[in-house]
């Protein structure tokens, strides 16, 4: 148990003299992660509008509202998250239907808590089980407590945004699509279509995109067989050749593009879920910059485009905004008669912190 006392008095030990909260090995609740999420925002540790951030990481985000109405993407950066310096927590978050603005910030704000709370509690049920062992930097081990905490996390932020008052979640949604970075480790979940993208140096010299993540259409196999199979329908409409959608049994509706979602409850019981798909990835010397949208920049932008306009941006500071302002005029372009769709964007390097 001595490496987990030792951590959790660094996560204590990383709160103001006036948040600070003592912490228990046996449980670490929902106030000690609010309050850290407090002094983080106090510190400036977590960027939620267009900006940038350089603590340990270098990130840059830009989020532009499209010709739809209100703004309905939420961004988050959260630096030394859980009060660790070598940890990063950013996401992005792209809701949809007549409330989707207030659904994607409440998981905007809600998921980092939850989720440091839930990992905070896996680390110690990890401590004492005699087949896990953290302290030897095992890859595995790491991302069993990630991925455990990941869907509990989503599960609990579903469960309780249906029970949320103050808006109507019943037909609108959030996807919502979150980093991790410990150290070298990268650890990603990925409710829905936004898409994460890391650059890297291939073996001939050349910086070449890898995707991190799947966009979860309901026309992938496995998804329309579990949308099937709960008597979902899965289809595109006559006037939107190559959409498809996920519809009730019986009716014209919701449309739904995604097969994974938060909210969207009047299609939970016909194969739409919110349970997170999360994989990792080691960062090694080659690789130079994540990228994270929202489909407001992948339905128009390709993976070797978003390498390409990063890499080539003198002033990284400004990397993301660039990649939001060329998805803009490829919307107009490639989307004559469409309505621009919300873009947003974060970019972060990944060379100790200083823009390249």
């Amino acid at each position: 148990m001595g490496r987990f006392s030792s951590m959790f008095n660094g996560l204590a030990k990383s709160l103001s003299p006036t948040k600070r909260v003592k912490f228990s090995e046996e449980h670490v609740g929902k106030e000690t992660a609010e309050a850290m999420a407090k002094d983080a925002k106090k510190n400036d540790m977590i960027l939620r509008s267009s900006g940038t951030i350089n603590v340990n990481n270098f990130a840059s985000f830009c989020s532009k509202r499209g010709e739809k109405g209100v703004n309905q993407d939420c961004c988050i950066v959260w630096e030394e998250f859980g009060g660790q310096k070598d940890m990063m927590f950013c996401g992005i978050f792209d809701g949809h239907g007549p409330w989707g603005h207030y659904v994607a910030k409440y998981v905007c704000e809600s998921m980092p808590s939850a989720l440091l709370c839930n990992w905070q509690e896996m680390l110690v049920k990890a401590s004492v089980d005699p087949n896990c062992d953290l302290k030897s930097d095992k890859k595995l081990d790491k991302l069993q407590v990630w991925k455990n905490s990941f869907i509990k996390t989503c599960a609990t932020v579903d469960q309780d945004l249906q029970q949320c008052r103050k808006f109507d979640s019943f037909h609108s949604g959030t996807t919502a699509l979150a980093v991790i970075r410990q150290g070298e480790l990268l650890v990603i979940a990925n409710v829905g279509d936004s898409r994460a993208i890391l650059a890297t140096i291939s073996d001939d010299g050349c910086l070449t995109p890898v995707q991190l993540t799947v966009d979860f259409k309901p026309n992938l196999p496995h998804e329309a067989e579990r949308i099937i199979q709960c008597k979902g329908r899965v289809f595109c409409m006559e006037d939107e050749p190559g959409v498809y959608r996920v519809w009730l049994p019986n009716g014209e509706s919701p449309g739904l593009a995604m097969s994974r979602a938060f909210g969207d409850y009047c299609v939970k019981d016909f194969g739409v879920i919110s349970v997170p798909e999360v994989t990792q990835k080691r960062i090694t010397g080659k690789d130079q910059f994540i990228v994270l949208a929202s489909d407001g920049v992948w339905d128009v932008v390709s993976n070797e485009e978003a390498v390409e306009i990063v890499s080539s941006t003198v002033d990284k500071s400004k990397s993301a905004k660039r990649l939001v302002e060329f998805a803009t005029r490829a919307w107009k372009r490639k989307r004559k008669g469409s309505a621009t769709d919300d873009i947003s964007a974060i970019c972060i390097f990944l060379n100790n912190g200083s823009p390249l």
